[in-house]
């Protein structure tokens, strides 16, 4: 099974991404994942891409697909894989689509987990992190014992710049401006599914199944 998983921030992507590992036996790889892996192992492209890291740059298009191409040529990624959202653009898609044909590995489908607006924001924005043990709280699904205290070392919770509200919006905003193409680049070649992401995550991880059912 060889999937891209798409969704935008607080889509639950990373959750449906674990079980779908689980479920299946493959990877779940997602561009940090991989660039982290690359730089670890000291590959070429990997101590190219440490060069932008350590700058605080971005790292550009033609060595994050070199290091997808290492990734995915990789003894783990035989039987399949889930890349958890890569490729951001159309760009990238094209570049991975010449990676996949090379490697004789087409993909079976592309999974985009949609939810509304409303609910994204609700749910980043509820979003409470202690600065001390990086323990991550939700003021509906996970609230703490006693409010803005962390259960596990008593510091003050804090809640950081990327789910305020308003910068919850912009980062929904980026991402719906890259992704749209996206899926019309996916759709136009029959492999988008795109699943209703309200509900638990057993409900949500059942229609993606359903959606998959026939892939091997």
């Amino acid at each position: 099974m060889r999937i891209i998983l798409l969704g935008p921030p607080g889509a639950g992507k990373g959750t449906q991404g674990e079980l779908l590992q689980q479920k299946f036996q493959v990877p779940q790889i997602a561009t940090g994942d991989m660039l982290r892996r690359a730089v670890r192992e000291e590959t070429r492209l990997g101590k190219e891409a440490q060069k932008y890291m350590q700058a605080g740059q971005l790292v550009p298009d033609e060595i994050i697909i070199g290091v997808v191409r290492e990734r995915l040529a990789a003894p783990d990624c035989l039987q399949g894989y889930i890349l958890d959202g890569f490729p951001r653009t159309v760009v990238q898609a094209d570049a991975l689509e010449q990676v996949l044909t090379a490697l004789h590995t087409p993909l079976d489908a592309v999974v985009s987990i949609e939810v509304p607006e409303e609910e994204l924001i609700r749910r980043l924005s509820g979003r409470w992190t202690c600065p001390q043990c990086e323990e991550i709280y939700h003021q509906e699904r996970h609230p703490p014992r006693h409010p803005g205290v962390c259960d596990r070392c008593g510091t003050q919770l804090v809640q950081r710049e990327d789910d305020r509200p308003e910068t919850v919006k912009q980062r929904l905003a980026v991402y719906t401006e890259q992704t749209a193409p996206l899926k019309a680049y996916y759709r136009q070649r029959g492999l988008l599914r795109e699943i209703d992401g309200l509900g638990s995550k057993e409900e949500v991880f059942r229609r993606i199944c359903q959606a998959m059912g026939d892939i091997p």
